[in-house]
């Protein structure tokens, strides 16, 4: 029945690119108050992929945004949900194209990385192209980012794959394949998390492209906020750690656990042996509940990792349903 479900989803949408016609292209910018810089950012995408349509998302911004990037020659919509990740949900679900570039409205990357991404992502039949920055100016990748990048990304390789080494890079190109098939949950700066760990889950083929960082315009502020938004990718990470990876967090949860309770059991159990006394009757009622619980959150990653992989199919379905970038000789 699923599969009957994604067949009539993909007779409904179906793709209308064939080999011979060139794929169509989004530029996706998000952006909150970036006056400063935006009608630059429109340009330099222009000129580089002129056959590309330019999307700005005004997220709120209270100075004139949205009218320079008009004037500049770009889609202007708005989202009123504030966060990165609630403009990246409403531009994923809204704009219809075969190629998807994400990229901050901030003047900070290369737009002539562009045309280098596309080709890689269709040439190689990708769904997801990294621009990994390489930041040479002053100012242009502070210190705390970038060992809290280093960090994150880190903690992500163990865990879901050793492929991405930024993980919180704003700039993507991205397959129509995995836009209509990622979940956007995520309310903000996190969003960058879950792109990476939904292809790294899904196995989809992913290459990153190295480009120029530089630092923001004169007058354009950063909206980043290094600590509270790095707990937030944190909490994002552990979270779904616990949705794709339940029987690694139970397990290692169960196996502390246990531990303790052999930690405060053993003793006790080395006195009933000698003496044939429990005289520590508390330590040894805390020991067995330990014991119970460690058991307990085992049988939870098994009932869980079920689930999970259940959830795991019907995404990759999904994800299938839709065609992929017809490949061009």
């Amino acid at each position: 029945m699923l599969q009957t479900r994604l067949d009539r989803h993909a007779a409904r949408h179906p793709s209308t690119e064939t080999a011979n016609d060139p794929p169509r292209i989004a530029v996706l910018i998000p952006c909150q108050n970036e006056a400063p810089a935006i009608r630059k950012v429109v340009a330099d995408f222009r000129a580089c992929l002129p056959q590309a349509i330019v999307y700005v998302y005004d997220n709120n911004s209270r100075d004139r945004t949205g009218k320079l990037a008009r004037a500049a020659g770009a889609v202007v919509r708005s989202e009123r949900l504030q966060g990165k990740g609630h403009v990246v949900r409403r531009m994923f679900a809204d704009v219809e194209a075969d190629i998807y570039i994400l990229v901050d409205g901030d003047d900070t990357y290369d737009a002539a990385t562009a045309p280098a991404m596309v080709r890689l992502l269709v040439g190689e039949q990708l769904d997801m192209v990294t621009g990994t920055r390489i930041g040479n100016e002053d100012g242009a990748y502070r210190r705390g980012h970038r060992f809290g990048n280093a960090l994150l990304t880190g903690i992500v390789r163990r865990i879901f794959g050793d492929r991405v080494s930024d993980m919180l890079s704003g700039y993507r190109a991205f397959s129509r394949r995995f836009v209509k098939s990622f979940p956007a949950l995520a309310g903000g700066f996190e969003t960058e998390t879950e792109f990476t760990i939904h292809a790294l889950e899904l196995n989809m083929p992913i290459q990153e492209v190295p480009t120029p960082y530089r630092p923001r315009p004169a007058g354009s502020a950063s909206k980043l906020r290094t600590y509270a938004d790095g707990l937030r990718i944190l909490r994002t990470i552990i979270v779904l750690v616990k949705q794709e990876r339940p029987l690694q967090l139970f397990a290692l949860a169960g196996a502390v656990l246990c531990l303790l309770g052999i930690g405060l059991g053993l003793p006790v159990i080395m006195e009933f042996f000698r003496t044939g006394l429990v005289p520590r009757l508390p330590t040894a009622l805390l020991a067995t509940g330990l014991e119970l619980l460690s058991c307990l959150s085992v049988f939870c990653g098994l009932v869980l990792d079920s689930i999970a992989r259940g959830r795991k199919e019907m995404k990759r379905l999904a994800y299938l349903s839709i065609p992929a970038i017809a490949a061009r000789r």
